[in-house]
């Protein structure tokens, strides 16, 4: 679940990521050689995101997040969160192929493709769009600021 949420103008807007999204960028983006979605800012990346340009998304988020918790609870009684990585894998995958336990109040695979395409950019994005701390990204791919 999102952690906290505001009013603003009649806009529901996040405020900071909740457990739930750290950990399913992390499953988007996970760590090996180089630091995984959370590590990176993904979320916060998400987040901030959400609160400008992507508003228009911070429904959907609030609707997916809360889906993918209660689908978790349904299947393995505990919060999407706690579960470990190679169970969080096994609940994503499933969802992805239409495989659902509980009633989702928007489209999982909707909401699952748009977080994907988030990550993506959260992880590659300049740093001072709040993802891709340190540039760690960039790093990875030998690309260097200059200049």
């Amino acid at each position: 679940m999102i952690q906290e949420i505001t009013e603003i103008e009649g806009s529901t807007l996040m405020k900071s990521p909740s457990a739930t999204l750290n950990a399913l960028v992390d499953r988007l983006i996970p760590p090996d050689d180089a630091p995984g979605g959370a590590e990176a800012g993904v979320a916060e990346y998400i987040v901030r995101q959400l609160a400008g340009d992507l508003g228009d998304h911070a429904a959907l988020y609030q609707a997916g997040l809360a889906g993918l918790d209660a689908e978790a609870q349904a299947i393995t009684g505990h919060s999407f969160a706690s579960l470990a990585p190679a169970t969080q894998d096994e609940l994503l995958r499933r969802i992805t192929h239409g495989e659902t336990s509980t009633t989702w109040e928007t489209d999982p695979a909707t909401f699952l493709g748009i977080a994907a395409e988030h990550a993506a950019e959260g992880y590659y994005s300049d740093p001072g769009n709040g993802g891709n701390l340190g540039s760690v990204s960039w790093a990875m791919i030998g690309f260097r600021v200059t200049g």
